[in-house]
């Protein structure tokens, strides 16, 4: 841990699973199910890359 970390501005979450939303607009819904699309399409890349990294390891060790 730094000395320093204390001066770098705390990163605002976007979205907090199981946060209250019960005061947000539609807009605002809208955003978060767009950037959580978003997430989802980066993660599930991101497996099939891990996956075909896998499957071409087993391959050399048959």
């Amino acid at each position: 841990m730094s000395l320093f970390d204390d001066d770098q501005p705390k990163k605002k979450t976007a979205h907090e699973i199981g946060s209250d939303l019960s005061l947000l607009s539609v807009d605002e819904l809208d955003a978060r199910i767009a950037l959580l699309r978003e997430e989802i399409t980066r993660l599930e890349a991101e497996r099939a890359r891990k996956s075909a990294s896998r499957s071409a390891a087993e391959g050399l060790f048959r």
